[in-house]
């Protein structure tokens, strides 16, 4: 199995990774992509719904996140539903996501 293991995905590099994830995938046979999703905002702190949902559509499998997750609250109540954004194990219980 491969992985492609993304660091901070930022609003600069949105379209480039809507680009080039495809045929990344395909040229290397990539069966699951990880990438760190809370700075992709327009303002680089914290990610949207629609961007989350972007991420999703081309390809990536997992959004990982750090403290600036919380930076967009309407991110707060989609995180309690969609599995595949991670919240920050080290934070809070108090605060949703899995």
């Amino acid at each position: 199995m491969k992985f492609l293991v993304l660091g901070d995905i930022f609003p600069s590099s949105l379209k480039l990774l809507e680009k080039k994830i495809p045929s990344i995938v395909r040229k290397n046979k990539i069966d699951f992509i990880i990438a760190n999703g809370e700075n992709a905002a327009s303002d680089a702190n914290g990610i949207t719904i629609n961007i989350a949902k972007k991420l999703f559509n081309i390809g990536i499998d997992v959004l990982t996140s750090g403290n600036h997750i919380w930076d967009k609250k309407e991110i707060l109540g989609y995180i309690k539903m969609e599995k595949r954004l991670l919240r920050p194990l080290n934070m809070s219980d108090n605060l949703p996501g899995i």
